[in-house]
Formats: C-alpha cells, structure tokens, sequence
C-alpha cells in the first residue's frame, strides 16, 4: 500500500485549499493512503478531497483527543507529542507533498528529506534543496507517485 503525506498549514484562504483538495483527489484516484496531521486547513482540505475521491485518509495528530481530527479522517492515531509527530507522520510515509505551509510545514520536509523521504512542493515561499516543485495538484501526485515507483 502506497501512503503519501500531505502537510501544510493548519488555516489557509480559499486557494491554497482548493489546491489541498485536489490533491487529496489525485491521492485516491492513484489507489494510495493519504496521512496527513488530522487537523484542519490544508489537512482537511486534502482529507475532503481524498474521501470525496473514494480514498482512505489516516490523521495523526498533535493532542489526546480523537474528537480533534478533522470530519474526513478515517483512521485516527492519538499521539499527545504536539510537533513532535511531524516525525511520524514523515516516517510513514512514502512520500510528502507540502502544499503552501508555515513553520510546522518546514520542519516537516526537513524531517522528511533527513529520513530520505522523496518530498514535492507546490505553493511554497521557499526554494528547498533536493525537494521536487510541482507545478499543479495534478504534477504533484504524478511526481510523488514517480518518485516511489522507481526507488
């Protein structure tokens, strides 16, 4: 089974969700896991856009509460380590696409790119050593599943 990440930040405008959204789509009509950290702006634009593509979202998140997930996760992993399960969530999976993002975000790809994880980024504000750009939603699931496929 593949999995991808889709990690971002947790509030976003209407663009950048859109852009989530679309990826979450691409995610499920490539048959893979969408993980993402549960909560809201690009994790549940991704997530919502994933299940409305008839695919299976994981969300791991940052506190104790599982009511805190987002509506669209399906599976639910509790973990109380706040930022720290951003290792987590790099280390299972096969690739990440950062979708805009802040902070959270960047130390997501550093994490990601540190465990040699393949990682596409799409809207992002800055221009990251040995990451993929992807040009649309489309190009980022097309390149993250590339990248998987041929390691």
């Amino acid at each position: 089974m593949i999995q991808i990440g889709v990690i971002g930040a947790g509030s976003c405008d209407e663009k950048v969700s859109k852009m989530a959204e679309a990826v979450g789509a691409g995610i499920a009509k490539k048959n893979a896991t969408l993980i993402c950290g549960g909560l809201g702006g690009v994790m549940e634009a991704a997530s919502k856009g994933c299940k409305a593509a008839g695919g299976q979202t994981i969300g791991i998140l940052p506190g104790k509460q599982k009511e805190d997930a987002n509506q669209y996760i399906d599976h639910i992993i509790v973990t109380s380590m706040g930022h720290a399960r951003n290792a987590i969530i790099a280390q299972s999976c096969d690739a990440l696409i950062a979708v805009d993002g802040e902070y959270g975000t960047l130390s997501e790809i550093a994490l990601s790119l540190k465990m040699g994880k393949p990682v596409v980024t799409l809207g992002s504000k800055w221009d990251i050593e040995d990451t993929w750009v992807a040009a649309s939603p489309e190009d980022a699931v097309e390149i993250s599943m590339r990248l998987i496929l041929t390691k």
